[in-house]
Order: structure tokens, then C-alpha cells, then sequence
């Protein structure tokens, strides 16, 4: 398996494509509800390659991802060839994961408990892995306002 399993909460939400996926494969309902009793491995390997397929999809259309903590900020550009990163910390006893805190960190950029880092790198791995493992470590995908407007401050 190239990512991870759909959780049963994603499955249930992707019900109508994983019953089209299935059907690419000519298994009804029946034939799954069987699988699923007589053969749960091959049932776990059909969900693990819809699994893929689902997030290689996400992935391939994934531009922006961010992942905020306490006290920190990391904004990423995801391009073609290569990634680019907007790191935030602020020095000071501050919460940006609660709404005061963040409203505080965008009408409060240039202050001077705020430092702003920026970089860029090709990808070590194949690009939606490294999206992939960024996800999985609390990374959410974002449409790429806050690092638009980072990248504009500091450009």
C-alpha cells in the first residue's frame, strides 16, 4: 500500500465511488457482501487500492498545506518540482490555535516577538509521499490564503 487505508468515516462519505469502483471491477453488492464474509483479505485489499486511488487523486490536486501549533506556523507551497515552506514562531506565551491567537498573528505579523523563515527544496521523495507524510503529521490541506499573504509580506 502506497498511503494508508480510508478511515470508515472517509469510506462511508465515499460510498457511491467506492460502489462505482467495485463495479469497474464487476463486483455488485452481493459479490462484495460475500468477499467481505469469505475472503476479508481479499476485501482488505480492495479497500487499500481505493484507498490509493482516493489519495493519490487528493494529493495530485493538493497545493497548500499548513500545520499550526502553539506557538508555530508552518505554511507549505506544494509545486511541481519542488516545496516551499513559510515558518512562523512567535516568542511569546501565545496560542494560535485558538481564534484570538491567530487573529492576533495576521493583524500582528512584523511584530517583533514573530520571526518568519523561508524556504524552498526539491522533494526528497515522490512529490504526493511528502504531501502525504506532512498530512499524517497533523498537516490539514488549505486553499493557501495565510501563505499567500506571508509570502507577500516578506517578499
Amino acid at each position: 500500500m502506497k498511503y494508508r487505508q480510508l478511515t470508515k468515516e472517509q469510506f462511508e462519505s465515499l460510498h457511491q465511488e467506492f460502489a462505482q469502483f467495485l463495479a469497474t471491477q464487476s463486483i455488485d453488492v452481493i459479490e462484495w457482501n460475500q468477499i467481505k464474509k469469505e475472503k476479508p483479505n481479499v476485501a482488505e485489499e480492495e479497500m487499500n487500492i481505493f484507498s490509493d486511488v482516493v489519495w493519490d487523486d487528493v494529493l495530485t490536486k493538493t497545493n497548500y498545506v499548513e500545520h499550526f501549533s502553539k506557538t508555530t506556523a508552518n505554511l507549505f507551497k506544494c509545486d511541481k518540482d519542488e516545496i516551499h515552506r513559510i515558518a512562523i514562531k512567535v516568542n511569546w506565551d501565545i496560542n494560535l490555535l485558538k481564534q484570538n491567537g491567530f487573529e492576533w498573528l495576521m493583524k500582528n505579523p512584523m511584530d517583533n516577538s514573530v520571526e518568519i523563515f523561508k524556504g524552498s527544496k526539491k522533494y526528497n521523495k515522490e512529490r504526493n509521499s511528502e504531501i502525504f507524510d506532512l498530512i499524517e503529521k497533523g498537516s490539514v490541506i488549505s486553499k493557501g490564503e495565510i501563505f499567500d499573504y506571508f509570502n507577500n509580506l516578506i517578499s
